[in-house]
């Protein structure tokens, strides 16, 4: 089916979908923060929501839609060759940027977005 936005709708749309102070993470900020993590740390690949630097860590919190989770994720109806490529963009950027943190000695935990709704 057909998108029922134009481009420079669907653009604006897109552009307002916020990939930084979600639910989710800010379920996580105050714990991490006790555990010495610092959040959004500036230049560490992949922009990780969580870091401590001094051990290496990195954290993602993967929203379930975004990042295809196994559990929750329902390919849209419309549209749906624009949300296929987007979401495998997503996942092989995903493995990409797990692959790079690792190759540098850092240790990779995701964290599903489903899994902090019971917080």
């Amino acid at each position: 089916m057909a998108d029922v936005h134009t481009k420079r709708q669907r653009s604006y749309n897109m552009s307002k979908i916020g990939g930084f102070g979600t639910k989710p993470e800010l379920k996580l900020k105050k714990f991490m923060k006790l555990l010495g993590f610092s959040y959004h740390p500036k230049s560490i690949i992949g922009n990780p929501d969580f870091a401590d630097r001094k051990n290496k860590i990195a954290v993602f919190v993967d929203g379930c839609f975004w990042h295809k989770c196994p559990k929750h994720y329902i390919a849209p109806k419309n549209n749906g060759i624009f949300w296929s490529n987007k979401i495998k963009t997503n996942t092989k950027r995903d493995k990409k940027v797990n692959f790079e943190l690792k190759k540098e000695g850092w240790r990779v935990i995701r964290i599903w977005e489903h899994s902090l709704r019971k917080i």
